[in-house]
């Protein structure tokens, strides 16, 4: 796919160098010389431009474009203005970052595909891993409900899988257990990866330790998962 990614500070351009590097073509584009002087031998093409002017953003290739992302974050007026633009100029898909309640609500006013929040994000990862004592990832679906992986807690290990009766005792799904293994790369070097368990429904399988679990439940679920582990500690 090609992208434009429209604001490079530390967030835009680290999006965009990971796409990247996943093979898809990008655009960057940036007022600020610098940021597009560091990130240009990264990428496909890199533009010095304000992207509040119209004149200036219809340089950009947009209709030649998949996804345009609007990755700044802390010029408010800056980003509410170029979404503006990119509407007026008839760019389908464009996603943009909220770094707060009001510019979400005032980007959610433009129907665009989607509004990042990835400082939210980072502080919900944040808080669920300090709970736990261990890393996690969390996806939130809508206010209540969230997807969150994590490692299984200790109280767990030795248990069967097919025993542990989350739902029932935390009001938790468990949609997939990860194991830790070693793998080697192309160039012979071992390293850790998590593979899927895929017999958890069996008698033989049980937990064991770094086991990564992925669950779905209400953030209540969670909370009473988590109280519980505290209390096992």
């Amino acid at each position: 796919m090609r992208y434009l990614i429209i604001g490079l500070g530390i967030y835009g351009s680290n999006l965009a160098i990971d796409l990247t590097n996943m093979g898809h073509e990008v655009i960057g584009a940036d007022k600020n010389p610098t940021l597009v002087e560091s990130i240009k031998d990264f990428i496909s093409t890199a533009y010095i431009i304000d992207s509040t002017d119209e004149v200036s953003l219809e340089v950009l290739p947009l209709k030649n474009i998949d996804l345009v992302i609007v990755a700044i974050g802390e010029n408010f007026g800056a980003s509410i203005r170029t979404v503006a633009i990119l509407k007026k100029l008839g760019v389908e898909h464009i996603y943009a970052r909220a770094i707060d309640k009001l510019h979400e609500s005032i980007l959610q006013s433009f129907e665009i595909d989607r509004i990042i929040t990835p400082e939210q994000r980072a502080a919900a990862d944040l808080v669920n891993e300090m709970t736990l004592g261990f890393d996690s990832e969390t996806m939130r679906l809508d206010a209540d409900m969230m997807v969150v992986k994590f490692r299984m807690p200790e109280f767990f290990v030795g248990m069967r899988y097919n025993a542990l009766d989350l739902e029932d005792q935390f009001g938790l799904k468990l949609i997939v257990a990860m194991r830790k293994t070693r793998s080697r790369n192309i160039l012979g070097i071992e390293r850790d990866c998590y593979t899927v368990i895929p017999d958890t429904e069996s008698d033989e399988q049980r937990v064991e330790s770094d086991d990564m679990i992925t669950c779905l439940g209400s953030q209540q679920a969670f909370r009473t998962l988590f109280k519980h582990y505290e209390s096992r500690q």
